[in-house]
């Protein structure tokens, strides 16, 4: 309807013209209130076809587990680095006929095989757990180019069907560990040439170029404690006894508010003591019965964690096999994190899609 038409239909006398001007002004503060309600009651990002902001939550443990698939250690602060937390997964085991990696998957012993960090000497400690006669395996823990050319071989060692480049400690190093796993094994150290990311990660779908070191997937693991209580709920209710965050592995733990808010992760900030860092959340990490494997007997359970996940928690489109826990990352900044530190969900999004980098 036109101009003309809408001036036929209310005229122009003073009494039609102060019934439209009571509708509006009845009309228009009503949609604002509306408009205001909603907004407040499912947030900005839901209006958009995004889930709401999570709020803010605190970083509460971090972890590094130096070996690939063995024993890690929490500590107070660590260096962020594009490739993740200083010192994590710097060094894998694999087999010295072919250099093709192990993990625990095959070889739950692994993670009796502990690491501890001496600062004081910049040393990595290597032991194996009730074996007093191991306790003398160290290592620098930032060796030297020419460390490494004096003690180590160089060689191509392969993870996930992917060749790398790295350095090989000579066998009777290591001897211990590979008597204790019953295997002709060989600890290397990660080369300098980067292990580009793939499937969630690769550049395509990241926007940018990133790496990581023997990580499987992703440099950053960040998990949930709440979501952890949830999980152990649920297990005491059928009988079994509760498990702790260090079954999934993560780096970085977080006190969590509702139980699985990570699952929409897009973009996180982490702030405090004069540092900005911020992560992009790559995917959800998809379960294999890893967790299965108590870190402090080896002992491997036949059903739990993996049976009780995947009745709830195959949520992911890209893999509907798997069960989800936690959130995988790639930092964009460098920087220090520490306990205590306050981590930000900036965006979020109902479109993550697992692609395996693993293929």
């Amino acid at each position: 309807m036109g101009h003309t038409g809408v001036h036929r239909l209310i005229g122009t006398s003073s009494s039609n013209i102060s019934l439209l001007a009571t509708i509006l002004a009845v009309i228009l503060p009503g949609t604002y209130l509306l408009l205001r309600y909603l907004s407040a009651k499912i947030g900005p990002k839901s209006l958009a076809n995004t889930p709401p902001l999570p709020p803010p939550t605190r970083i509460v443990d971090l972890r590094i587990y130096p070996i690939k698939s063995c024993r890690g250690f929490s500590v107070p602060s660590a260096k962020l680095l594009k490739a993740g937390l200083d010192l994590d997964r710097n060094w894998m085991f694999v087999t010295a006929a072919d250099h093709k990696f192990l993990t625990i998957r095959t070889n739950p012993k692994m993670t009796l095989i502990e690491t501890s960090f001496d600062a004081d000497n910049d040393t990595l400690r290597i032991s194996i757990k009730n074996h007093p006669a191991s306790a003398g395996i160290a290592i620098p823990a930032h060796p030297t180019r020419a460390w490494l050319n004096a003690n180590t071989t160089p060689c191509a060692a392969e993870i996930w069907s992917q060749e790398t480049d790295a350095w090989a400690y000579a066998s009777e190093l290591t001897q211990p560990l590979a008597a204790f796993l019953a295997l002709d094994v060989r600890l290397v150290y990660k080369g300098p040439t980067p292990r580009v990311l793939r499937g969630s990660g690769a550049p395509d779908r990241l926007g940018r170029t990133a790496d990581t070191r023997f990580a499987d997937m992703m440099p950053v693991l960040v998990g949930s404690r709440a979501s952890l209580a949830e999980l152990n709920q649920r297990l005491q209710s059928e009988g079994e006894a509760e498990i702790g965050i260090e079954r999934f592995r993560p780096n970085v733990v977080v006190e969590g508010g509702e139980p699985w808010n990570e699952d929409v992760w897009k973009t996180l900030r982490i702030s405090g003591a004069g540092a900005t860092l911020v992560l992009d959340v790559a995917c959800r990490c998809l379960r294999c019965q890893v967790p299965n494997v108590d870190p402090e007997t080896a002992e491997k359970h036949p059903r739990q964690p993996w049976k009780l996940l995947t009745s709830y928690r195959r949520i992911d489109r890209g893999l509907k096999g798997k069960p989800a826990f936690g959130m995988l990352c790639v930092p964009r900044e460098e920087g220090t994190v520490e306990v205590g530190m306050c981590l930000e969900v900036l965006e979020t999004t109902h479109d993550h899609f697992f692609v395996s980098p693993m293929k």
